[in-house]
């Protein structure tokens, strides 16, 4: 690894930690011709996936866009931050995991929703009301019955 001080092309590795999250290594390391310590991340290669918006519009996914969601959802309820960080990390393996370049962003949606709805109840109706761009209180209380339908076969 080149010395971001003096630009040698050679340093040593003190230490090696894993993150939190265990999805990087943060790594201590030393040049050996200046002596001055710097740290490095290393973290998995993806492959990008692009998401498919519903005007046909593709961009990068973004999983702090899917976190911005569940937390503004999540606003003034009991879900703790590592309760939302589980949820968004699981939500990107899912995305990660179907190996395609591509998903739909209603894809995406209804990923947060199962998520949700698994988490916190009125979060899950804040998200959905938004995410389905309910046009009238017709809608609203349509999802309700779908959602206490579901709680009864439980």
């Amino acid at each position: 690894m080149k010395c971001k001080y003096c630009g040698f092309d050679d340093s040593k590795v003190i230490d090696s930690r894993l993150s939190e999250d265990g999805c990087s290594v943060r790594r201590r390391r030393e040049c050996l011709k200046c002596g001055k310590r710097f740290n490095t991340f290393e973290e998995y290669e993806t492959i990008p996936v692009l998401v498919i918006k519903s005007n046909g519009d593709r961009q990068p996914f973004d999983k702090e866009k899917i976190r911005k969601g569940i937390v503004k959802s999540c606003e003034k309820r009991p879900v703790t931050f590592a309760q939302i960080e589980e949820m968004v990390n699981e939500i990107e393996r899912e995305v990660y995991n179907t190996l395609e370049p591509e998903i739909k962003s209603s894809k995406i949606g209804e990923l947060v929703m199962q998520h949700l709805k698994q988490v916190d109840e009125v979060a899950y109706i804040r998200f959905a009301s938004v995410y389905r761009q309910f046009k009238d209180v017709g809608n609203f209380i349509e999802l309700l019955e779908d959602f206490k339908k579901d709680l009864e076969k439980k």
